[in-house]
């Protein structure tokens, strides 16, 4: 994912599948899973929009200083699939032993940001 029109889009629909994924979570599920798992929702939810929108900045970024910002986005991506999708699946499928690989989808989006600070300091010279 170098090319930021590219992350653009993909933020995009993430943000929209972060949407139906809030309204299903408070509408369909809501008499089907406990409060905690609710709240598991409601988590993998808030950390799948706010990094997509986080994408659309990266993307913004390497766009207005001709940055290559190919490692940030594909990190925040990884971030959203691993940590969002494995609380996602772990609500709907009550698989546990998936909690044990949230935190890894947590690492990505920690470095995801860490590499973009990188790369901006390095580009401010």
């Amino acid at each position: 994912m170098s090319n930021p029109k590219i992350i653009l889009a993909v933020a995009a629909f993430l943000l929209a599948i972060a949407v139906a994924a809030g309204a299903f979570g408070a509408h369909a599920l809501k008499n089907t899973l406990s409060a905690e798992r609710i709240e598991t929702w409601q988590t993998a939810v808030q950390y799948h929009a706010w990094h997509a929108l986080g994408l659309m900045l990266i993307a913004l970024i390497g766009a207005q200083f001709q940055m290559v910002v190919t490692w940030p986005a594909s990190l925040i991506l990884s971030g959203i699939l691993i940590f969002s999708g494995s609380l996602y699946i772990l609500c709907l499928s009550g698989a546990s032993w998936l909690g044990a690989i949230t935190p890894i989808g947590g690492v990505a989006f920690i470095a995801g940001w860490i590499l973009l600070g990188v790369q901006v300091l390095r580009n401010a010279y």
